[in-house]
Order: structure tokens, then sequence, then C-alpha cells
């Protein structure tokens, strides 16, 4: 077998299989025709690939698409780079723009600022993106909890003996968003659950320490409509809607009047 690299298609079959293929055909074939001038010493082999895959029937993106990774391949040696080197952009769990070296160098600052026992941070990193991630309403619903403490929440079940195959109709009805004076106040389910998910509220399963204050959720019309849904032998659950301390600090830092009154001597 010849070492020789294969012959470039001549002209006159390189204008047949143009005339024979379809738009972005033609444009695949005429890219690795330009192409093919580059490196031809380390590239013929490759765009004879990418004229015999169009025309036998390959997608001619693919084709392209495979040719630009044997280039980048063909650059990258030539540059002397590490082929076996994830680039930073597919590296997992790293935003764009950060090596693992980067990451590595963060995490190493991180543990030198924690022995250093003159450092002070002001606030948690997180709290800036946290606040891009708050709607007016999930703040009144934070400084309410903030101000006011915890609050009872009520679930609606079905009721069973021994609670054997009891469902669930209704979860976490609370006056949260009402007491919170919320503009949409059909949204205080959505606004919960997106201040849960950023740690900053717990639906506990312990009841507030008034028992008493259930009886104002019991009668709202969301848990009389759950109650009647349930059926006549339905079941209330007492819980209740706690800041975390996470969510503590961060009312107090980020949120202006977010704070507890002294209690009462």
């Amino acid at each position: 077998m010849s070492d020789e690299p294969p012959p470039i298609p001549s002209l006159r079959d390189r204008e047949v299989l143009q005339a024979a293929l379809p738009g972005l055909a033609r444009v695949a074939v005429s890219s690795a025709w330009r192409l093919a001038s580059w490196a031809v010493t380390t590239t013929v082999d490759t765009n004879a690939k990418i004229l015999k895959a169009v025309a036998d029937g390959e997608s001619p993106a693919t084709a392209v698409q495979e040719a630009i990774t044997e280039w980048r391949d063909i650059a990258r040696r030539g540059l002397g780079l590490d082929l076996n080197e994830v680039p930073a952009a597919q590296q997992p769990h790293s935003r764009p723009g950060a090596t693992l070296a980067e990451l590595q160098a963060r995490g190493a600052e991180l543990l030198h600022d924690a022995a250093d026992v003159w450092y002070e941070g002001d606030t948690h990193p997180a709290y800036a993106r946290i606040l891009e991630e708050l709607s007016p309403d999930e703040a009144r619903i934070l400084r309410f909890l903030a101000v006011e403490g915890p609050q009872p929440s009520i679930d609606v079940r079905t009721s069973r003996p021994l609670g054997v195959g009891s469902e669930l109709v209704a979860g976490g009805l609370s006056m949260v968003g009402l007491h919170a004076g919320v503009r949409n106040l059909e949204r205080t389910h959505a606004d919960l659950d997106n201040l849960y998910r950023l740690g900053l509220v717990w639906f506990s399963r312990e009841q507030v320490a008034d028992p008493s204050r259930y009886q104002v959720v019991e009668v709202q019309p969301d848990v009389d409509e759950a109650k009647k849904k349930a059926g006549r032998s339905h079941k209330t659950v007492h819980r209740s809607i706690h800041l975390t301390t996470f969510g503590e600090d961060f009312c107090k830092l980020c949120l202006p009047g977010a704070q507890r009154p002294p209690a009462a001597d």
C-alpha cells in the first residue's frame, strides 16, 4: 500500500458532485474544497472523507462537524497542546471561563481565608445572587416571617382507619401571603417553594406555640374547599412555616425593616 496521500479530486469531479447535491450539501462541499488548501499535507485525507461521506448520503452538517473536530485536533497538535486535556467549557461543574486549576485556586483561597484569624467577611457571597432571584412578593413574605416569626399551616388529608391509605388533598395551606400583603395571592405557594429552593424557609412538621392560631386558618375558603374535596371524614394536620437560620441572617442583612421586635418584658 502506497504511503502517498490520496489524489485531490479534479475540478471536473468537484463540479459534478456539487451539481448533484442540493443546497446545504453544496455549501459543505464548497467549504471543504476551500479548506483543503490549508495545510494540504495534513488535511487532504480529511477533505476526501467529507466528499465521500456527502456523496454516500451522510448529512453534510455531520460530515463537516467531524472534519472540524479533526482539524481542531491537528491545530492543537501543531501548537503542542495536550489532546487529552478537556477544554474549560467542557469541564463538569465549572462556569464558562473557569478552568479546573482556577477553581482549585479559588478553593485554596477560601481555605486560606478560613485559617486567617483577621479575615472578616461582611456577607455571605450567595446573598447578591439570591436577591436577583427574588420577586417583590417573595421579599414581602420574607420580611413578614422575619418580623412575625413562624406561621401556622395546615394539610388536609382523607381520613382512614389508623391513617393507612390516607391521601393528601391540599398541603401547606396558610395565611402567609394574605398577612404579608402580597400582590399575587394565588402565587403564594409558588413563592414559598422558591424561598424553600433558595434555602430561606422550611416547612416544619411541628406546630406553632399557640394552637389557637390554627382556628383562623381552618375557616379560610381554600381550607374549606379542600375539606369538602376530602369528604366527610377528612383530617387536618397542623404544621408550620419558618425562616431557616440562613434565611434569618439574609433578612437581617439584606431586607430593611426585617428585624423582629424585642419581646416585651
